[in-house]
C-alpha cells in the first residue's frame, strides 16, 4: 500500500520495534495526526478468540467517560406512550412499520445507532440484510433492544460505544478525538479496555489480548504494551 508523503512523515515518528504504555502511545498518535480535520482516535485489538464459536464471541457497549466527539444520530423503533419517551430524552427520529419501505426501498439511513423496544423487533427483524450488514442491527447485549430508551437514548448520545469482534477477531472502536486532551483519551482508553477484559469468554483457553493498536483516522498505527491487562 502506497501511502503519501504526510504519512510517511508521520510514520517516522513510531518505533515499530516498541510497545508504547497507552499515555505514551495517545501522545504519539496526536503528534503523528497531520490532516487538516479533527481525526478519530481509534483503538483496534486483536484477540485469541474464535468468532465462528458462540461461545467465544465478545460483544458489549460501554460509556466513555469523555464521549466520543462525534454527533450520534439516534432512530428508535417504538409504539405507544415509548414514542412520546423516545422523542422527550432526544432521540433523532422515531417511528415503526412507515419507517421500513423509506430504509429498505429508499435507503434512508441517515442515523448512527437504531434502539428498540422488545415489542417492536418483529417490524426490525424486516431490516436485518439491511441494517445488519452495517452493524445497524439492534441487540440486547449492546443495550439497544430495551423498554427503557430514555436511559438507551441518553447514554448513546453521552458516548456509548459497542465493542465486537469483526470477521477476523479484531475489535473496531473510537475512543475520541485528537483535539481531545491526553486525559480525556487515556480515560476513554482504560474505560473501554477494561469492559473489554471483563468481556473475556470464559471459553477461552490461552491469551486473550493479542495486540492492540491506537491510529488515528490518517496517521500510522502504535503499539500498545499489552502485558498490563
Amino acid at each position: 500500500m502506497k501511502h503519501g508523503k504526510k504519512y510517511n512523515e508521520a510514520a517516522k515518528l513510531v518505533d515499530r520495534t516498541v510497545l508504547y504504555e497507552p499515555g505514551d502511545a495517545i501522545a504519539l498518535v496526536k503528534k503523528a495526526a497531520t490532516a487538516k480535520f479533527d481525526e478519530t482516535v481509534e483503538v483496534h485489538i486483536r484477540t485469541g478468540c474464535d468468532g465462528r464459536h458462540a461461545e467465544q464471541q465478545v460483544r458489549g457497549a460501554v460509556v466513555l467517560p469523555n464521549g466520543t466527539g462525534k454527533t450520534v444520530k439516534v432512530l428508535v423503533f417504538a409504539k405507544g406512550d415509548k414514542v412520546n419517551e423516545a422523542e422527550a430524552a432526544g432521540a433523532d427520529y422515531v417511528g415503526g412499520d412507515e419507517l421500513i419501505p423509506k430504509i429498505q426501498n429508499d435507503g434512508w439511513l441517515d442515523f448512527d445507532v437504531v434502539v428498540a423496544t422488545p415489542d417492536m423487533m418483529g417490524v426490525v427483524g424486516r431490516l436485518g440484510k439491511v441494517l445488519g450488514p452495517k452493524g445497524l442491527m439492534p441487540n440486547p447485549k449492546a443495550g439497544t433492544v430495551t423498554m427503557d430508551v430514555t436511559k438507551a437514548i441518553k447514554d448513546i448520545k453521552a458516548g456509548k460505544v459497542e465493542y465486537r469482534l469483526d470477521k477476523t477477531n479484531i475489535i473496531h472502536v473510537p475512543v475520541g478525538k485528537v483535539s481531545f486532551t491526553d486525559e480525556a483519551l487515556q480515560e476513554n482508553f482504560n474505560a473501554l479496555l477494561d469492559a473489554v477484559v471483563k468481556a473475556r469468554p470464559s471459553a477461552l483457553k490461552g491469551q486473550f489480548l493479542r495486540s492492540i493498536t491506537l491510529t488515528s483516522t490518517m496517521g500510522p498505527g502504535v503499539k500498545v504494551n499489552v502485558t498490563r491487562y
